[in-house]
């Protein structure tokens, strides 16, 4: 299986970076799965049923959300007829929506998708771990599933680093997103599960995380209230990490950054080794 995950969508910018230039990856990589990160797509707070169609009709498969999923008031209404629209597993039972679903992917074989939020610096929400070992507890990798990816969406890289090696050897991919900037680490953990702290955003990076540089640094430098942050409006840079499964195991075999467009240097699958 040939799987990308893009990171963080942050606004307009980073939803044409991936729109443009995700029907071509689709083909030249020969991808059988797309999963993005979509928490920031509407204006760099939350996500709108439009949004999610939009994505879809360029080949996202899934869209998997974090700590700004209800930004939009609408994103309750959606979530619920919507499932390939995920929000954190770990939020309070009664919460709208789901955070991890089988998926079918071409030629029979089943994907699942669990989206988590940490909760160092973060809105502490229920134990991560205990939530993911209750859901791989539902599934065999290479058996019932051939194929697990694991979004921990979480601010500490010392909790999503424990968190990949937690599932390692249990799930395909642990990727980490809500930093926005891509971590250098891409790599396959003893276990055979592929790994990257943080994936990046899918935005402009002439910006303060996605965001128009103004307001930041105003409230850095003076500490003063600003206007509501906006979302940076140059061109984006797709940032998102390439992986290969083994369908008979469900462990990758390759893991590759792959950024395109936009202020960052470009790279692919095939700088990286098999």
């Amino acid at each position: 299986m040939k799987l990308l995950f893009c990171g963080d969508i942050v606004g307009r910018s980073g939803r044409e970076a991936v729109t443009s230039r995700l029907p071509r990856l689709r083909e030249t990589l020969a991808l059988d799965f797309v999963i993005a990160n979509g928490e920031n797509a509407a204006g760099g707070f939350g996500i709108t049923g439009k949004i999610c169609d939009e994505l879809f009709a360029a080949g996202v498969d899934v869209i998997s959300g974090g700590n700004h999923s209800w930004d939009q008031r609408e994103a309750l209404a959606v979530i619920d007829r919507e499932p390939r629209l995920l929000r954190p597993h770990n939020y309070p039972a009664g919460t709208p929506g789901r955070g991890a679903t089988v998926f079918e992917v071409p030629g029979g074989r089943k994907i699942l998708v669990l989206n988590v939020m940490g909760r160092l610096f973060m809105d502490p929400l229920d134990d991560p771990f205990a939530c993911v070992e209750r859901e791989l507890a539902k599934h065999r990798l290479g058996a019932t599933v051939q194929a697990i990816v694991v979004d921990m969406h979480a601010e500490a890289t010392s909790e999503k680093m424990a968190m990949g090696h937690f599932v390692d050897g249990r799930a395909s991919l642990c990727v980490g997103t809500h930093t926005h900037v891509p971590t250098a680490d891409a790599m396959i953990l003893p276990g055979g599960t592929a790994y990257q702290t943080d994936a990046g955003m899918c935005g402009d990076y002439d910006s303060v995380i996605g965001m128009d540089k103004a307001a930041p640094l105003a409230r850095f430098t003076r500490k003063l209230p600003t206007e509501r942050l906006s979302a940076a409006s140059g061109e984006g840079t797709l940032s998102a990490v390439y992986v290969e499964i083994d369908d008979k195991t469900g462990l990758a075999t390759k893991i590759a950054p792959l950024r395109a467009g936009g202020r960052l240097a470009p790279t692919g699958p095939e700088a990286a080794p098999a």
